[in-house]
């Protein structure tokens, strides 16, 4: 009971950390390592990225790794750090109300405070997910929240411009439609990828009215700029796993080509991750 109040206290201040003077910044995180380090920077939440999951075990992205896989990976990260995790689920893995549904309920059982749940299919001839059955998919995933108690954080994504989906001139009413269905429903933050432009930044900020995220990169208006849009929540995505392989890449160019080492500068010491993950309690 004790470990469920302290999650239903942690959902309540990710809650509150969607409303607050600050835009809330999650460097997306893939394994209990890079968990801690994130942790230990100071900020007040961190967000798993399910391609870096899915990249680290083996997979490519896209629904490929199973669920019980991708929950397991939350489930250390969110045993061995005290912040509040929210854990990119993809899709929810399953084509049902019932199966998002229970994929919210193991986000919580994984200790989770947060759920990111896309709209995207993959298929080019059907790219978004039929509106009405993602409704249904998004009261699932609330009242199975609401079962267990914990107010899940639930980060809504329509990913019509991500996967440029149709023309360019419907894609703002198209995502426009979708998210404040998505608000409607429940979610307490909608999360748009693929913007970058801060003019339709500006304008989702003010119809949709709710907290929104932007998958933020190279290209993208820095934090401060984003903050002054009214964006509520800028996340990395993959980025940051995969600026960590453009590293190892590097590495590994120059360790053939020259024999050096200046790749490696800049790491922390061995005793450093050692300590980092002798404070967590995932053993």
């Amino acid at each position: 009971m004790a470990d469920l109040e302290a999650q239903k206290s942690k959902a309540l201040a990710f809650r509150a950390l969607h409303h607050g003077r600050k835009v809330l910044v999650l460097p997306n995180v893939w394994d209990v390592a890079t968990g801690r380090i994130i942790e230990e920077a100071g900020f007040p939440a961190i967000a798993t990225t399910s391609a870096g999951v899915a990249f680290s075990l083996g997979y490519p992205d896209g629904q490929k790794i199973s669920r019980e896989e991708m929950l397991a990976r939350v489930g250390r990260i969110a045993r061995a750090v005290k912040v509040p995790v929210t854990a990119d689920v993809e899709a929810g893995y399953g084509d049902r109300p019932q199966d998002a549904g229970e994929t919210a309920r193991l986000v919580i059982e994984a200790g989770a405070v947060g759920m990111n749940f896309e709209d995207g299919t993959g298929d080019p001839a059907h790219p978004l997910v039929d509106l009405s059955l993602q409704l249904e998919k998004i009261h699932a995933i609330r009242e199975a929240a609401l079962r267990t108690g914990v107010l899940l954080v639930l980060n809504a994504r329509s990913d019509a411009y991500l996967d440029r989906v149709g023309a360019p001139e419907t894609r703002y009413d198209e995502t426009l439609k979708r998210v404040i269905a998505y608000r409607d429903a429940g979610a307490e933050c909608v999360f748009v990828p693929g913007v970058k432009d801060p003019e339709i930044i500006r304008r989702l900020v003010a119809d949709v009215k709710c907290p929104i995220n932007i998958l933020a990169g190279p290209g993208s208006p820095s934090v401060a700029e984003l903050e002054s849009l009214g964006v509520a929540r800028v996340s990395l995505g993959s980025g940051p796993m995969r600026a960590t392989l453009g590293l190892l890449r590097r590495m590994a160019d120059e360790l053939k080509s020259t024999g050096t080492y200046g790749a490696l500068e800049g790491a922390p010491s061995h005793s450093e991750v050692n300590a980092l993950l002798d404070k967590t309690t995932n053993q």
